[in-house]
């Protein structure tokens, strides 16, 4: 009776330990996270590893508690006080063991690095802070003061709409003072790109690049400990390959699959089809940086050149929507009754030859190697775009580079015509426009037109100065008129966000912002 009692009693403890493997598509280009702009690399440390002040829950639309139990927001827009969790643990590892719980050095540790170029490490971010700096957090936040240990004031040179919803984006993750210290004293600073310790539901294990980066659930994540054990990104950077481990069971969720896998899998009954429509945005950047591409007439030959349809129908085979612009219709302000650029390659002669190139140019298209939800066959969108410029007389050769040289090349602006895609954080309109579009964000490398326009920079920021919905949207609209004027971009695509999981995978949405939260998913 003894012995037959045993496998009762450990029955909980097997069913609890299971290891959740997901199957991404491409490796992160680090876990610093503040030094990157990608999802993929936000996917793999902000969204697993850390956590912020507050939080953007994208079933409710709204901002909500993080490590930040409440706040208060001065009168004048000037001041906002976080009141922090109490007893809220960093991760204990081999490589770290905290001796205390998280208080307010840690977060004012976490911004006066982005901030303060006299900050020991501030230096340490080769890759700089794109995403603080583009947002433009250094001249809008004037202090980060500790109050108390549970307390830390910002105050701001000026009133900024965005400001809290900035603070839910995966750069405004917390880090441990503590950790940081160090690493410092240590002399390895270094190491916290590639040891990362956070507060969030899963804790860092190890990582092999181009193969899996393994975590182990955090029993102590405030939120609650998680539903698995542990946590696997099985990197696999054929969507093909993707099904096919799914269809075997080594992955229990598929990320980014192909519109044609969908339908495929959605006749498999071992297979759950999860969607929603995302809020981000397929284009191409025109590096308006690089002649002849710092002509408007250019830029506008191109999206006129474009066979748009054809592109949609091909690439995306049915699961999106044309961008005419750099929002999806469903963000407030959309500005709806802008034209688009129709298919037209005889004005788009035209307007070549006005500005001097009735013969044509040579140029070059930039895309990656492996597809993605914002580019499910990067080889053959380009291929579409290479024929259709060349019957206008641009003759563009096509480079196939990989993701993370591609993102930091671009950011260098050293492409031509770069394939990629943005994807808002929160729902704010501004997400799309300080981040692609600003002086600020050239200068960070995340503005891929590489346009800097005093008028349209002013309409940006003074759209973030008022708090009304209506004066704001006055704004957005002829910010976005002017964009299409300019034809910074290629508008592509708005796709729909698609993941593919094995029946037996409970608690798994699709964030239409392509964040990722897996501390609620459960195997059965």
């Amino acid at each position: 009776m003894r012995f037959a009692a045993l496998p009762l009693l450990f029955a909980p403890l097997l069913a609890q330990a299971a290891t959740l493997s997901v199957c991404t598509e491409a490796s992160p280009e680090g876990f610093d996270v503040v030094q990157y702009n990608s999802l993929t690399t936000t996917n793999a440390s902000a969204d697993v590893l850390m956590s912020r002040l507050v939080e953007f829950d994208p079933q409710r639309g709204q901002l909500v508690p993080g490590l930040a139990e409440r706040w208060e927001v001065s009168a004048d827009g000037l001041s906002y006080t976080f009141h922090l969790r109490q007893g809220v643990t960093f991760h204990a590892t081999d490589y770290f063991k905290p001796s205390r719980p998280l208080n307010a050095d840690d977060v004012v540790f976490s911004f006066r690095r982005m901030l303060d170029p006299t900050n020991p490490w501030h230096k340490v971010a080769q890759s700089g802070f794109p995403h603080a700096q583009s947002m433009q957090l250094p001249s809008l936040i004037k202090s980060v003061d500790k109050l108390d240990e549970q307390q830390v004031r910002f105050s701001l040179n000026k009133p900024d709409a965005t400001f809290l919803a900035t603070l839910s984006m995966g750069f405004a993750s917390i880090y441990s003072a503590e950790y940081a210290d160090q690493l410092m004293k240590a002399g390895t600073p270094e190491k916290l790109n590639a040891q990362p310790i956070g507060t969030g539901p899963f804790v860092f294990r190890r990582f092999q690049k181009d193969a899996t980066v393994r975590y182990a659930a955090n029993p102590d994540y405030f939120g609650g400990k998680p539903g698995v054990d542990g946590l696997v990104f099985a990197i696999t950077p054929d969507a093909n390959v993707r099904l096919q481990k799914l269809r075997r069971g080594e992955c229990q969720i598929a990320l980014s699959p192909k519109p044609l896998d969908v339908r495929s899998a959605a006749g498999d009954k071992n297979i759950r089809v999860i969607e929603t429509p995302a809020f981000m945005t397929a284009f191409v950047g025109i590096n308006s940086q690089h002649p002849p591409l710092d002509k408007p007439q250019v830029r506008q030959a191109i999206n006129l050149a474009f066979d748009k349809q054809s592109y949609l129908k091909a690439v995306f085979e049915g699961s999106a929507t044309a961008a005419d612009g750099p929002y999806p219709p469903n963000t407030w302000s959309y500005a709806r009754n802008l034209p688009a650029y129709s298919h037209d390659p005889q004005k788009a002669k035209a307007l070549l030859a006005e500005a001097g190139l009735a013969d044509g140019f040579k140029t070059t298209i930039w895309t990656r190697p492996s597809g993605s939800l914002l580019n499910p066959n990067p080889s053959l969108g380009a291929q579409l775009l290479q024929a259709d410029l060349a019957k206008v007389g641009i003759q563009a050769e096509i480079r196939v580079i990989e993701w993370g040289e591609l993102i930091r090349r671009a950011k260098a602006g050293e492409h031509d015509l770069l394939f990629m895609g943005w994807a808002g954080d929160n729902g704010d309109p501004d997400n799309f426009l300080t981040p692609q579009f600003s002086c600020a964000s050239v200068q960070s490398g995340l503005n891929f037109a590489r346009y800097c326009n005093a008028d349209l920079d002013k309409l940006i920021s003074d759209g973030k100065s008022h708090t009304a919905q209506g004066e704001r949207t006055a704004l957005y609209e002829k910010a976005q008129q002017l964009i299409r004027e300019q034809a910074l971009w290629l508008p592509l695509a708005h796709p729909t966000a698609f993941a593919l999981t094995r029946t037996n995978v409970e608690g798994y949405q699709v964030s239409p912002f392509g964040r990722q939260d897996f501390s609620r998913v459960r195997l059965n």
